[in-house]
């Protein structure tokens, strides 16, 4: 089967002639970064840099990093590049502190993040003739919005479902005959099974090939929703931060995601020392936004630990690819696609009222996670009756969902109940078998 491209000039754009682009870029956008945002500008002062000192990528290192913190120190505005007034859409993450990250677009920027992502529906199979069904959630998720605006590139017809129904997902997906799915992968295996408990076999649906991301999945749990559903699963990478989606994608040859070099710029560094690593090393994955207007970030952490790869890919592209990230360089969790940290459940229940001593348990069950928070109460908040316990349970879960956007299950135990241990609390017990 011949290769297909979105974008071929680009995707297969010889090495040399990519470098040339990036280095081009590179200089403008650190240029625009430091006349147009006074915090990075403080930032390269502090380190002794101009933009004169950066001619290209091999002074890529010279730059300094920004991290989450950062983003979270200057909400809502103080990383915004461009004029308000120029700025179309806004999307964001999850709050860790009660502040979110809020990422700004500009009509340019939106036009790239749909290019993005169409490359990675061409790269799946997708033609116009395909009817992509996007199980992602919309809003201020990058999900949904990211594959939405690639499927109308790409001009196939658009079923944008969001996530959740599955009655009416599955419904629409036969009558309309769905050929591409789009969601979270334990989503697409909830959709195998519950496909299978109504009695359809894979060959009764349309579907030829499915995208999934925002959540870590194994090689297994490919092979699993493969054979459910009938299809091809692709794997796609991104962050909010960033863009969203279609940072990187999978090709047919699923050895690894293709990153669109000529709009981020990767480099692995020792999650430590800072220190750049040569490709084949694992470390932590950095990007740098080479055209984002609104929101440009240079040498972002993204704290997830991967493997770049330059060797040739059979299908044709020459962008660098990225190993499924193996895990993150600090606490976070991803849960059902959505990001968690412990800190986010301490600050709720301190704010609650409660010693901050628990315990949270994440495992995965009939291809969805399980997501425990176990809380001991103080000596005078404990109580025989059942009815006061489940109530304050339930409060302290609705507090905790307004703060994750999901919901855990709350279960109050008696004071001192939880293992205590000397040095670093053991907060996390992560059952999932993510890694084979």
């Amino acid at each position: 089967m011949a290769e297909r491209y979105y974008q071929r000039e680009i995707e297969t754009m010889p090495s040399e002639q990519l470098k040339k682009q990036q280095d081009e870029k590179l200089v403008r956008q650190v240029r625009h970064v430091f006349n147009d945002v006074p915090y990075y500008r403080a930032k390269m002062e502090e380190k002794g840099v101009t933009p004169d000192d950066i001619e290209g990528v091999k002074d890529l290192y010279k730059l300094p990093f920004l991290s989450k913190d950062d983003l979270r120190e200057t909400y809502p505005y103080g990383m915004l590049a461009v004029p308000l007034s120029d700025c179309v859409r806004i999307q964001s993450t999850s709050g860790t502190t009660g502040k979110r990250v809020i990422a700004y677009y500009t009509q340019h920027d939106v036009d790239l993040w749909d290019e993005c992502c169409a490359r990675a529906i061409v790269a799946a199979g997708g033609t116009r003739d395909d009817v992509v069904q996007v199980c992602y959630g919309y809003g201020l998720f990058t999900g949904g919005p990211g594959l939405n605006g690639g499927s109308h590139k790409v001009g196939s017809l658009t079923l944008p479902m969001s996530s959740g129904n599955t009655e009416r997902q599955i419904q629409f997906m036969m009558d309309l005959k769905a050929t591409i799915l789009c969601c979270t992968p334990s989503y697409a295996a909830y959709i195998g099974e519950s496909l299978a408990e109504r009695g359809y076999k894979p060959e009764d649906n349309e579907l030829k090939a499915g995208i999934f991301g925002a959540e870590p999945w194994t090689e297994e749990m490919r092979r699993g929703i493969e054979k459910s559903l009938g299809i091809k699963a692709y794997d796609i990478y991104g962050l909010t931060e960033t863009s969203g989606p279609g940072v990187a994608f999978e090709c047919r040859e699923q050895k690894g995601m293709h990153i669109n070099e000529d709009h981020f710029l990767a480099e692995i560094i020792d999650p430590d020392t800072g220190e750049v690593l040569p490709d084949g090393q694992k470390g932590e994955l950095v990007f740098t936004s080479l055209d984002k207007e609104a929101f440009p970030l240079l040498r972002y952490r993204t704290r997830d630990i991967c493997v770049l790869d330059r060797t040739p890919c059979p299908c044709g592209r020459t962008h660098v690819r990225m190993a499924k990230p193996m895990g993150r360089s600090d606490d976070m969790l991803i849960i059902r696609g959505v990001n968690v940290f412990p800190s986010q459940i301490e600050t709720v229940l301190l704010h609650e009222g409660y010693a901050p001593n628990y315990r949270i348990e994440v495992d995965r069950v009939n291809n969805s996670d399980t997501f425990d928070v176990f809380v001991e109460l103080l000596p005078e908040q404990f109580s025989d009756t059942v009815s006061a316990i489940t109530a304050m349970e339930r409060k302290l879960s609705d507090a905790l969902r307004l703060m994750l956007g999901i919901s855990p299950k709350v279960h109050l135990v008696p004071p001192k109940s939880i293992e205590r241990s000397e040095g670093k609390a053991k907060r996390v017990i992560d059952k999932r078998k993510l890694h084979e």
